[in-house]
């Protein structure tokens, strides 16, 4: 099904929300930020859009870390941007990064496989600002004063808050992105098998549109880095593959094609609304959007259906797809996203030079994200996936075949594969 993205360069349209008015709750919220690999301030400090940089900051990476790595990742849990009981809480990332030390994926137990690349720089204003409205990213900055005081609510963007942390803890969540870029660029032309790139990172970004957050998503995390790549390493041609389960895993549309996009999500998971199999693109990009909503109940069998020929380069990867996963009404195993790591990593080796990196969107079931990334993480090291110790075939009830393969067979015919 997938070879058509080997034609594609250009990406569709979105439904937009618009950067409307914030409302403050009543109250205020006392916020603890604790320090992690990457610090962010919590009083606006550092990077500011007010303050034009025209240059991202370089990491100096010795080569043979570089060559010797077989993943490179990025931490920006977000922790001061939070509110308690919101499934896209900071409790996400941590959980993984539990994980991979509970599993011996960390570098204390890999050595020079597995590299963290910690103390990397936020987004500047330039880098956003090829995505979102400079409106947007200035309003929101200004926003973080009323946040201050209490929790704030964006209105028309779904259940989307924002605390005083929220501004630089995005930008450095964005920024992570553009450090891993950068890095496996610099992997790949010091050799044939570069390290793949994880961007472990809250707020997520594929929901964000030009002129506003929307669904949880702050700014545009995979967008900006497809924007940075383009720009600042001649990438011109940015595959993006959302497995996100969300009807409308959008990305900010460019007045250029630049992007192939495949979306796979669940047809019950209808926010915000947009994502149903005959929205091919718009202008620049008609027919290079293919969505794919899956029936209720889908599963492995579904997305070992769908992802039989990925060609990708950058991945926003959701894992509420998963069975325990309480919003979307899907049931993929730990399994499915190991074989979609190790699927991409095959396929970006043979096709894009190996140079690929993930960004981590949904999953909000702590469990079976952090057990589903540490299983990607194994994946992308060619080891053997511990799916079976996580998921209970219990859990699983028999997939729609049928509607699954009409799904496919319509998307097939709309796009004339």
């Amino acid at each position: 099904m997938l070879p058509f993205l080997r034609h594609c360069c250009a990406f569709g349209s979105h439904n937009p929300s618009t950067w409307r008015s914030i409302f403050q709750t009543p109250g205020r919220e006392q916020k603890h930020i604790r320090s992690w690999s990457a610090h962010c301030s919590a009083n606006n400090e550092g990077a500011s859009v007010l303050e034009k940089d025209n240059s991202q900051k370089k990491l100096a990476l010795p080569d043979n870390s570089l060559i010797d790595a077989r993943i490179l990742y990025c931490t920006s849990p977000a922790l001061g941007h939070n509110k308690e009981a919101h499934p896209e809480s900071n409790k996400r990332v941590p959980a993984i990064v539990d994980a991979l030390e509970k599993l011996e994926l960390s570098p204390k137990h890999r050595g020079s496989q597995v590299l963290e690349i910690q103390n990397f720089n936020p987004a500047c204003l330039d880098n956003v600002a090829r995505v979102h409205s400079r409106s947007y990213i200035t309003g929101l900055e200004k926003a973080m004063s009323k946040a201050s005081e209490g929790l704030i609510f964006i209105e028309g963007t779904g259940p989307t808050y924002a605390t005083e942390t929220t501004f630089q803890e995005s930008l450095l969540s964005a920024g992570a992105g553009i450090t891993l870029v950068d890095s496996v660029v610099a992997a790949s032309k010091l050799g044939p098998n570069p390290p793949l790139g994880f961007a472990l990172v809250r707020p997520p970004g594929h929901h964000a549109v030009l002129q506003g957050p929307m669904g949880f998503c702050v700014f545009g995390n995979i967008a900006v880095s497809a924007r940075y790549a383009q720009h600042q390493h001649g990438l011109k041609r940015v595959m993006i593959i959302d497995f996100d389960t969300s009807s409308s895993s959008r990305l900010i549309r460019f007045p250029i094609p630049v992007f192939c996009t495949f979306y796979l999500h669940s047809y019950l998971a209808s926010y915000p609304g947009t994502g149903k199999i005959n929205e091919v693109g718009q202008g620049d990009g008609e027919g290079t959007t293919l969505n794919l909503p899956l029936p209720g109940g889908a599963g492995d069998y579904a997305m070992r259906c769908a992802f039989d020929e990925p060609d990708i380069i950058l991945v926003s990867a959701g894992y509420d797809a998963h069975a325990l996963d309480p919003l979307a009404g899907l049931q993929s195993t730990t399994g499915t996203f190991y074989m979609l790591a190790s699927s991409i990593k095959q396929l970006a080796k043979e096709l894009c030079g190996g140079r690929c990196v993930f960004f981590l969107e949904g999953g909000y079931n702590l469990q079976s994200l952090s057990s589903s990334v540490a299983d990607t993480f194994r994946a992308f090291l060619d080891e053997p996936s511990l799916a079976a110790q996580f998921d209970d075939p219990a859990m699983l009830f028999e997939e729609p075949t049928r509607k699954i393969k009409e799904a496919i067979e319509k998307a097939k015919g709309i796009h004339s594969l």
